[in-house]
């Protein structure tokens, strides 16, 4: 699938998931989140141990997003974790993923590749790319 079908279909899910949300507002998983909630789009933050972030109410996993093949995954995660997060993604049928940069290695990849899974890796993460893709939603 073209890399423009692929960023298409992430931006246009109905909702969206930030794997690796986090409560600094320094740090990328809360910048991220930010984007999503200052552009008015649904977006819930997966946290193992943080109930809110942001003013919103947390999932420890994806398991636990209702209709997970309707949400698209952000994820900012290290590599190790990033390749348990696609596990899961596999298993629960949700195919928009983008990997915002760091959260890949080759294993991860590697991973995606043989599952079958189209993610958005190896370049710029929504915070640069996001803006261009809102036009893709009918927001600019």
């Amino acid at each position: 699938m073209s890399s423009a079908v692929v960023y298409k279909q992430f931006i246009t899910s109905p909702q969206f998931a930030v794997v690796g949300a986090s409560t600094s507002r320094a740090k990328y998983g809360n910048k991220v989140l930010r984007w999503y909630q200052d552009n008015g789009l649904k977006v819930v933050p997966v946290h193992p141990k943080e109930g809110e972030i942001e003013g919103l109410t947390t999932v420890t996993s994806i398991d636990q997003l209702t209709l997970p093949e309707e949400t698209a995954v952000s994820v900012i995660t290290p590599p190790k974790v990033t390749l348990g997060v696609l596990e899961a993604c596999k298993k629960l049928g949700v195919s928009k993923i983008w990997l915002q940069p760091g959260a890949e290695d080759s294993d991860v990849l590697k991973y995606a590749k043989e599952a079958g899974l189209d993610v958005i890796a190896g370049g710029p993460c929504i915070l640069v790319q996001g803006p261009g893709l809102l036009a893709e939603r009918g927001k600019l």
